[in-house]
């Protein structure tokens, strides 16, 4: 499976008074590594496979996280994500979250491949891309 790694530093904006960040934060943070392990499996910005494939998004449809150690502001971490399943018209992924080589976050997040839907006033699942599934696949 892909595995997508990136950086991020805790700034003052993410945490509570007491300098520890808002557990919110991490969903978000997870957004954006979701975003970036598709763009880097299809090779195109977001911006540019919602409109090649014709899909309005990739909505979360369940998460939940393990909180391990606290990050504070100005800590630098590591979120390593990956698939753990991959199927027609969604997918599982897992984020470890990691402060100086130590786990202290982990999240999991079920996403589905949707386009609008006219009829229903809303979004309904479409099948992923060959090209997604096989570049999420592929590690």
């Amino acid at each position: 499976m892909l595995v997508n790694v990136r950086t991020v530093r805790i700034e003052w904006g993410d945490c509570d008074p007491m300098g520890i960040i808002f557990y919110p934060r991490y969903f978000a943070f997870f957004d954006a590594c979701t975003t970036s392990l598709i763009e880097r499996a299809l090779g195109m910005r977001k911006q540019d496979y919602l409109q090649a494939y014709g899909c309005s998004g990739h909505p979360v449809v369940k998460n939940h996280a393990r909180f391990l150690l606290p990050t504070r502001f100005g800590d630098e971490v590591t979120i390593e994500s990956a698939p753990t399943r991959v199927g027609r018209a969604s997918m599982d992924v897992r984020h470890r979250l990691t402060k100086q080589g130590e786990l202290a976050v982990e999240g999991f997040e079920t996403r589905v491949w949707v386009q609008g839907h006219a009829e229903s006033d809303g979004m309904k699942s479409m099948p992923m891309p060959a090209k997604l599934v096989e570049g999420l696949l592929q590690g």
